[in-house]
């Protein structure tokens, strides 16, 4: 049996390819299992990397727009608080005038 090809070559060489035991199209299911594997476990050390150490750059980007959220969330209710009273505004406004409905000559 062959030893397995250090995990940065197993995308170039197969390691089952000179096995006598096997055929060639067992040596290459074997090996897209292998290259498989070596992706799986690649993204698990990156998954690991990113979760233990958050990204700053990332980080930075996300207060910039938490701030800029938040601006925009004032001025909205801003905008709303205004419309609202002018609304209230003009419904005194017009209840005042409609109140003294006696007709002069």
């Amino acid at each position: 049996m062959t030893s397995p090809a250090p995990s940065n070559q197993i995308f170039e060489v197969n390691p089952y390819d000179d096995h006598p035991s096997l055929s060639q199209t067992e040596a290459d299911v074997l090996w897209e299992y292998a290259k498989l594997s070596q992706h799986i476990k690649d993204l698990v050390a990156q998954t690991r990397r990113l979760s233990e150490t958050p990204d700053e750059t990332m980080l930075k980007r996300l207060r910039v727009l938490e701030r800029k959220m938040g601006l925009v969330l004032t001025l909205f209710k801003a905008s709303v608080w205004g419309v609202v009273n002018e609304q209230t505004y003009a419904a005194s406004t017009h209840t005042d005038s409609m109140g003294d409905a006696t007709i002069t000559r």
